[in-house]
């Protein structure tokens, strides 16, 4: 026999209302509804991101296939020049500096994947449940003013000692083997640097191009060994210490030939400057929505003669059009400057203790 159910039904008119995240224009979005937007969003950043993930693999295929056709060519035949080498060299370096660009780019769309994974996603697994302010702020401030997470000169650095490098040394190899072999080995060193010569330019010259070029490129790939990781690679949230975030907007200044190679991703911090007359009413409005502190200061305008309240207020390039929206609500007349800073240090950005 079925037992019932003796547990009262809750009433719908009793639960309480769901708390929306944010409304537009009279449309309210619920938290559910926020996730599912979000998952959409992180399967586009994905697909976007393996998009030119596949690029990458392009230009190195084509570094591949172009080496093997010339060196084909090359050993085949005792005729054919050994500039052919030299110039397939050059299409490397060429395809190199193409996929340095297109690993920047690829960089982009892996930053916001790396960073709903950690701060999004897996807060959801651990308590208290939810992302932090700083994931949210770090993703819209992306969005708004996308900029690329490395330089070109990381990105040149990484694909050479992964991928080209080898490639270009095989090249170097060959280029020798190939001087030396043909028509027939050469007898003496003296003669492998005759050889050596291209057109009007003599052997020496074109020895010494090579040594210089060489000894560059292991001078980049050895000095951007120890730049600002990649988001796009298999690394994890925390360093060694479990404060050291990974994708943090705000890093620690680079020091010594990274200060040069490597640009300082930090988020834009910026100064308003708020004149008005409804001071009480406008740090108000601006506390309830934005939740950033206020500090009101007294003015007088010096063409109408009427005192006037200055209110300072430190905020993010995020946060500018809530500012500008709150500011219209309560006072249509007020006067708002807002500037670039050089560094804001408190609570709600960059720590002012010393680390």
């Amino acid at each position: 026999m079925p037992v019932k159910n003796t547990k009262p039904k809750k009433n719908p008119k009793e639960e309480e209302p769901e708390e929306p995240v944010w409304t537009y224009r009279g449309y309210q979005l619920k938290s559910s509804e926020f996730v599912t937007a979000m998952v959409h969003f992180f399967r586009a950043e994905i697909q976007r991101a393996n998009v030119w993930r596949q690029r990458l693999d392009t230009t190195t295929n084509w570094a591949v296939v172009a080496t093997g056709a010339t060196l084909s060519i090359a050993f085949s035949q005792a005729s054919v020049h050994h500039a052919i080498i030299i110039l397939n060299t050059l299409l490397v370096l060429w395809f190199l500096f193409i996929e340095a660009r297109r690993y920047r780019y690829y960089e982009l769309w892996s930053y916001r994947v790396r960073l709903m994974e950690t701060d999004f996603y897996a807060a959801m697994l651990v308590p208290p449940f939810h992302p932090s302010p700083e994931w949210a702020e770090s993703l819209a401030e992306n969005l708004l003013s996308p900029k690329f997470p490395i330089s070109m000169w990381e990105a040149f650095g990484r694909r050479l000692r992964r991928n080209y490098f080898w490639i270009l040394l095989i090249l170097y190899a060959s280029w020798a083997a190939k001087i030396w072999l043909f028509p027939e080995p050469a007898k003496s060193f003296a003669e492998f640097i005759s050889r050596s010569a291209v057109g009007p330019v003599p052997g020496q010259v074109m020895i010494l191009f090579g040594v210089v070029f060489y000894l560059t490129l292991t001078i980049i790939a050895v000095a951007t060994i120890t730049m600002t990781r990649a988001t796009g690679e298999i690394l994890p949230r925390f360093g060694d210490d479990d404060t050291a975030h990974v994708l943090s907007a705000a890093e620690e200044k680079p020091k010594g030939l990274r200060s040069i190679l490597a640009p300082r991703n930090r988020r834009r911090q910026l100064l308003a400057l708020v004149i008005t007359s409804k001071a009480e009413a406008v740090s108000k409005r601006i506390l309830a929505e934005l939740r950033r502190g206020v500090t009101a200061m007294q003015g007088k305008g010096m063409y109408t003669g009427s005192e006037r309240s200055i209110l300072m207020c430190a905020l993010t390039v995020t946060e500018v059009h809530n500012l500008k929206s709150a500011v219209a609500k309560e006072d249509p007349h007020a006067f708002v400057i807002v500037s670039p800073a050089q560094e804001i240090l408190g609570r709600g950005f960059n720590p002012l203790e010393e680390k």
